[in-house]
């Protein structure tokens, strides 16, 4: 992707922010160009040009719009109306103009009004015929148009134009951009960049299994009888109960990545710069090429193009060769003196246009693959070249050289919000420069613990030391110059970056205008944590105390205050809960704040208000801070709380304070309707006012999580009953018992500096510190005795279903929950009674601990490794951590034994000099009992292992996960192989098998909240039964997604999921095959090859590549989805039911009975253990069975699991219900069936060879009655309706419609039939 070559800045002083709209980001999105057609949807600008128009009140349902994102800018108001003719503005239509490029037919091109000039070079230098040509301009009538307008700008441009593509004279700039181009088309096949982690390149292998685009092919395939053609005998290591879990499949072998040679060498010559007389003569740069034939030249690039010149290795001689051979492009030059380079070339870029757009999209943020196979190392120019010229951040590619990234973020978030189009394009900028941000942190991060970037302080000790680099501010996490002390030191600095970025993203989301934060990026690479910053104009002149006008820069001893703050902070006081409150500094003086002590606020040179140390913006968690003479409520103390941290900075999260408030605020109404029902049961007026809350109440409940209307609701009821003295009474009863802070209405805030070592509140507010201290305990209790078993019960009905560490950690965030809990909410897992329906929770838990403790130990051990020792110093410490082998002794590179003195002298210079072969001496057994001691330690957990073998035979893990987790929580990228890691023999690892470690990236992620409110209304409707108008929303909300986020993110990727469930359901499966499989590159591209989430996405489009009658595929990508799944968490998980059943059902519309029985068998296995043997899922596994056995005709072990599924349903569901019936119907089929076989084997019995036999019916399953059980067991339901019903059905949805006032939505079409989906299915 060349979208680097115009990266500007998102803020250039002098251009309208219209121009940057379409930063870089933007041509990459549109440069995915297929040879013909534009892929609109795909890129998402006039994509959805024929929807309906969505009606501006369903965007803002069930939102907290008003509340938290316009704080009190009262723009709310217009938001309605406006929304309507936003929509339709972006939605303009396109028009086609006429290219004519130089030796090409002119083309057509559909373009936007929108995009601007830029995006048509991106399309061109995209495009088969055209991609060689990177210096050109367009003009229309002979005027050259700007790089930077918008086509709706340019006079005379209209359906049918043509513009012209004119070859422009080359500049330095320019000839290096070619040159750059053409090594990017060269290596557009070739995937060791997304191996590597570089220039956001991540992997996919999904074509592999589709054998290409599943559109076309598909169609081509079903011609012949498909039965005949399928092998459907998975790889041994897929079928149930196998017990080798090997890695090599991972990565299946791509052969488009042999990759075609179109050239042996492309490099810069030895003889650059050119001369002050050959500048004179128009030279630019020279290069040195070797063709495949061997052919070495010299190539000059001038201002009118390339051409060979005379030169060799070692005589300069600049002159034209003859023939020279002058072309405006290095590919024509090439093509013409070499053959090869010409067939190649051309064959490669047809391959290249013909892969999925989604497949080379650059992604926002870059994904790292924990596995990459051993890649040649090929001679680069470019990537030498970007190696040595200390490419800050693409200088050469940026007026103006360094970026300036307070600026860009800062003016990013200044730019206007009042309507759609300018939150659009606010939003996409503030993506755009944060993405570009991230980037340039760890690029920074990582030049500072390699030892490439000079600290500002060189003359302080390497702990100590802080770094500047490309306008980013570095600094480590340890406790420099004791200012941790208090707090717990090294543990509190490396704690309190994290808590940072969490208060930066808490406040950024708020969004309040004047208030600024800075962009901070927390980076973890090889042991060392990184904190990048932003820089504030002007502070790096001044001391900090002059700066600092807000806040304390010493925990609390000086404190001061600024009214312009308080009056910013205020604004963000109720959105996050914190409470404004004063406090006392050394000198007794009371200052009032609305945020923690430590939160600062300094006037930059800029003139804009920054607030920087956030690390205390929620509340302490009383659970993990024992003080002195408090009390914890019994539900903490029954668990073992308080317990003592590591540092005293643990806070609670945003999502537990949410949870905690929202909880309150329901337990309030209810403490209300009680009291006003016991006061007045006589006088009407107050009967009325109790009625009103009951309905309040009720719809309340219907519509939480509203918490936005729930406070509205709170507070109108307060005002109605203000008129009566005893209700006043009862309402202040019912705040004073949820610990409100105001006595008439429900606002619940909290006070982060309760329990702060150091920090004093004035006599006054002793009282309300004490409710402010009960509040904080009460939370800290709600967490232990409301969110950890409502965790553990979504658990059990597997609603929440963790595969893997990082989704255990997302479902355990989800509920506010911090990681720290893990060992709580494990001992609550071991005394549920239903232990055994949690064993995968339990067992994912306990690995993602023992991971966990295994990373702690492995950050300060790397510490000590010098760089020329790292490889072997990683495969050691996975040899002890995962290898049977009892005595891992670390190979010592025999050549740094020899040079000890001189290191010696080095030692000071790099972080973490320690003792460089003090990691050498770590064994196995030390290094589990250090485990083991962690987990008790941190986790308060105890682990009774003291080897590998132990833990493994004990809890049932498999080795291959483990080094899964280890690998991705550390960033070690691994060669991909086969590992024995239980040979008693030799080490399972060597230095060799370590290719890479890469940094570990937290960052905040800005949000597209439009698009995100869409994304929620369409949610919403789809599930009231609306599928059409919710399909046109999530459409509606794709084409925001993709206007701010560019086309590959994550959350588009359940955008398009969805979309693809919803064409499914609407019976348009050629659409939901287009929808799932761009799903399934995307999850593979952003969040990881075997991410669980990816796995999903797997199986959803195998259902829709079955119902396409792509049965093949569809199998291939169900065992690819097994072999992911095995590989990360193993066969013992609920989810693995599901894929059984789908993978049995698909080989049993195969008639490949005997395989379909394994899966079959196994899910049942699976489902019985994890839903009971009486549930309705059991019950349906044993007819999928019978099934199978009946197609065999062994009718006895059919009528025994119809049987068993019999019982179930008569049990759940009463003789009555359908289900019931249905199967006893089938089981008296199956009797019959038994009878009739029995008696004609009677009858050979008794006559022998000369009996009449009556044919048997035996007959394969159709596959239509295999995917209607597919649908079943994939939670889709279609409930066929009557005429009868469908005129009720359309009666009440005009009645809802006119109750919501929605205008003129349409209803669902008559033709298809009303579909809900549910996840559990309705068996």
């Amino acid at each position: 992707m060349v979208s680097k070559t115009d990266d500007i800045p998102a803020s250039v002083p002098n251009c309208n922010p219209a121009d940057l709209a379409d930063e870089a980001g933007d041509g990459a999105q549109d440069s995915n160009e297929t040879s013909k057609t534009r892929l609109k949807d795909s890129c998402g600008r006039g994509h959805c040009a024929d929807t309906a128009m969505v009606n501006g009140g369903g965007a803002h349902e069930h939102t907290e719009e008003a509340e938290s994102k316009q704080d009190g800018n009262g723009e709310a108001d217009g938001e309605e109306e406006s929304t309507e003719q936003e929509v339709i503005v972006i939605q303009d239509t396109g028009f086609t103009v006429k290219i004519q490029a130089p030796g090409t037919e002119p083309f057509d091109l559909q373009v936007s009004p929108q995009e601007m000039v830029q995006e048509i070079h991106q399309v061109l230098m995209d495009r088969e015929d055209t991609c060689h040509r990177t210096c050109f301009s367009l003009q229309l009538d002979g005027n050259v148009l700007d790089n930077f307008a918008e086509l709706k700008s340019i006079e005379g441009l209209q359906e049918g134009s043509l513009l012209k593509v004119v070859e422009e004279p080359y500049t330095v700039r320019e000839a290096r951009i070619h040159v750059r181009h053409i090594r990017d088309l060269l290596k557009s096949l070739d995937p060791s960049d997304a191996y590597n982690g570089v220039d956001c390149n991540s992997l996919s292998f999904l074509s592999i299994f589709t054998d290409g685009d599943l559109g076309d092919s598909g169609k081509r395939k079903k011609k012949g009888n498909e039965l005949e053609q399928i092998d459907c005998t998975p790889p041994e290591h897929i079928l149930p109960g196998s017990k080798e879990r090997p890695l090599v499949p991972l990565q299946p072998q791509n052969k488009d990545w042999k990759p075609m040679q179109c050239l042996k060498v492309l490099t810069m010559s030895g003889w650059n710069p050119p001369p002050g007389n050959r500048k004179m003569h128009g030279d630019l740069m020279y290069l040195y090429l070797v063709t495949v034939e061997e052919r070495h030249v010299s190539v000059t690039a001038s201002t009118r193009g390339f051409y060979l010149n005379q030169s060799t290795t070692y005589t300069f001689n600049p002159k034209p060769a003859n023939p020279s051979f002058l072309s405006h492009s290095l590919v024509e030059l090439l093509s013409q003196i070499s053959p090869a380079f010409k067939k190649n070339f051309t064959a490669l870029q047809k391959k290249r246009v013909q892969r999925h757009p989604f497949e080379r999209i650059a992604t926002p943020f870059q994904v790292y693959s924990w596995t990459a196979p051993q890649v040649d190392h090929a001679m680069d120019c470019v990537r030498a070249e970007d190696a040595y010229t200390s490419r800050l951040g693409y200088e050469e590619h940026i007026p103006g050289q360094t970026r300036d990234w307070n600026e860009e973020l800062q003016t990013t978030r200044e730019l206007p919000r009042k309507n759609l189009p300018e939150r659009l394009l606010r939003e996409r900028a503030i993506f755009k420069v944060h993405s570009d941000f991230a980037a340039a942190a760890t690029r920074g991060a990582m030049a500072v613990i390699d030892g490439n970037v000079m600290a500002i302080n060189p003359g302080e000790e390497t702990r100590m030391q802080m770094f500047i680099w490309n306008n980013i501010f570095f600094s480590l996490g340890f406790d420099v110059r004791d200012h941790y002390r208090e707090l717990g030191g090294d543990a509190a600095a490396h704690a309190a970056p994290t808590n940072d970025l969490n208060g930066v993203r808490a406040y950024g989301a708020v969004d309040v205008e004047g208030l600024y934060t800075l962009g901070t990026v927390v980076v973890d690479y090889r042991g060392y944590r990184v904190t990048a910053q932003s820089i504030i104009p002007g502070i790096l002149e001044r001391e900090q105390e002059q700066s600092v006008i807000y806040g304390s820069i010493d925990f609390g001893k000086t404190v001061v205050s600024h009214s312009k703050y308080l009056e910013l902070l205020e604004k963000t006081s109720r959105p996050l809960k914190v409470q404004r409150h004063k406090v006392l500094n050394e000198k007794n003086d009371v200052a009032e704040l609305c945020s923690s002590v430590e939160c600062k606020g300094i006037i930059g040179n800029d003139g804009r208000h920054y607030i920087l140390d956030l690390l205390r913006t929620f509340p302490p968690d009383l659970n993990f801070l024992p003080v002195d003479g408090e009390e914890l409520p019994p539900e903490s103390q029954r668990y073992g709380f308080p317990r003592q941290h590591r540092h005293r900075l643990a806070c609670l999260r945003q999502e537990l304070i949410e949870a905690f408030v929202e909880h309150r605020w329901v337990y309030l109404l209810f403490m209300k309707m009680a009291a006003l029902q016991l006061i007045n049961v006589d006088t009407t007026q107050t009967q009325s006012t109790t009625s009103d809350t009951t309905n309040a109440t009720e719809e309340l409940d219907e519509s939480i999580p509203g918490l936005a209307q729930a406070k509205e609701l709170a507070e109108t009821l307060v005002a109605e009953d203000g008129s009566d003295p005893k209700s006043r009474e009862v309402v202040l009863n019912a705040c004073k018992a949820v610990g409100s802070i105001s006595n008439t209405s429900f606002d619940i805030r909290f006070n982060p500096d309760i329990f702060s070592p150091g920090v004093r509140f004035p006599e006054e507010s002793t009282e309300d510190v004490q409710k402010q201290k009960q509040l904080l305990k009460d939370a800290a209790a709600f967490l232990v005795s409301g969110q950890v078993p409502s965790l553990i019960k979504d658990c059990l009905d597997h609603s929440t279903l963790p595969m893997d560490g990082a989704t255990l950690t997302e479902a355990l965030h989800q509920r506010g929950i911090n990681v720290r809990y893990l060992g709580t909410v494990l001992e609550f897992v071991e005394k549920t009674p239903a232990k055994a329906q949690l064993e995968h929770f339990y067992r994912i838990g306990i690995c993602e601990l023992i991971t966990r403790c295994a990373k702690h130990i492995f950050k300060t051990y790397l510490q000590g490794v010098e760089l020329s020792a790292l490889s072997a110093a990683v495969s050691h410490f996975l040899n002890c951590f995962l290898s049977s082998f009892p005595d891992a002794v670390a190979h010592l590179p025999a050549d740094e034994l020899v040079s000890r003195r001189k290191s010696r002298r080095r030692r000071n210079r790099v972080p973490g000099g320690g003792d460089n072969t003090a990691w050498a001496s770590l064994t196995p057994s030390e290094l589990w009992k250090n485990i083991a001691s962690e987990a008790q330690n941190y986790y308060h957990f105890t682990l009774h292992c003291e080897s590998v073998d132990q833990v493994v035979e004990k809890y049932g893990f498999q080795k291959i996960t483990l080094l899964r987790e280890i690998s991705i929580k550390t960033g070690i990228q691994i060669l991909i192989k086969e590992y024995n890691f239980d040979s008693r023999h030799k080490p399972a690892f060597t230095e060799e098998d370590i290719l890479n470690i890469f940094p570990v990236v937290k960052h905040v992620n800005p949000k597209a909240s439009d698009a995100f409110h869409f994304f929620q209304s369409g949610q919403a409707k789809v599930q009231q039964g609306f599928l059409k108008e919710g399909c046109e929303l999530i459409n509606e909300a794709l084409n925001l997604f993709n206007n701010v986020y560019g086309a590959m993110h994550v959350e588009i990727c359940a955008c398009l999921r969805l979309l693809a469930r919803l064409n499914y359901i609407m019976g348009d499966h050629a659409e939901a095959l287009s929808n799932q499989q761009k799903a399934v590159l995307m999850s593979e591209r952003v969040l990881g090859i075997e991410h669980p989430n990816t796995i999903q996405e797997y199986m959803h489009l195998a259902l829709y590549c079955f119902a396409n009658g792509q049965l093949s595929t569809a199998l291939k990508l169900l065992y690819r989805a097994r072999y992911l799944m095995l590989m990360v968490c193993g066969e013992d998980h609920p989810e693995m039911a599901l894929l059984d059943s789908n993978i049995g059902l698909v080989l049993h519309g195969v008639m490949e009975y005997d395989l379909s029985l394994r899966f079959l068998e196994n899910a049942l296995t699976i489902n019985t253990k994890y839903h009971g043997a009486r549930s309705l899922k059991v019950a349906l596994s044993h007819h999928l069975v019978a099934r199978v056995y009946e197609s065999k005709a062994e009718f006895r072990s059919a009528l025994q699991h119809e049987k068993e599924g019999y019982t179930i349903y008569k049990n759940q569901m009463g003789e009555a219900h359908e289900k019931t019936k249905e199967s006893s119907e089938y089981l008296k089929y199956l009797t019959q069936q038994a009878v009739a076989l029995q008696r004609t084997m009677n009858e050979i019995y008794k006559n022998g060879s000369n009996a009449s036999i009556m044919p048997l019916k035996f007959t394969a399953p159709s596959m239509a009655s295999v995917l209607e059980q597919l649908n079943i067991i994939n939670g889709i339901i279609f409930i066929p309706l009557s005429q009868k019903d469908l005129e009720n059905l359309k009666a009440e949805v005009q009645r809802r419609q006119q109750l919501q006032e929605l205008g003129k939505s349409e209803e669902p079409s008559e033709d298809s039939p009303l579909e809900l989906e549910d996840k559990i299915p309705i068996d």
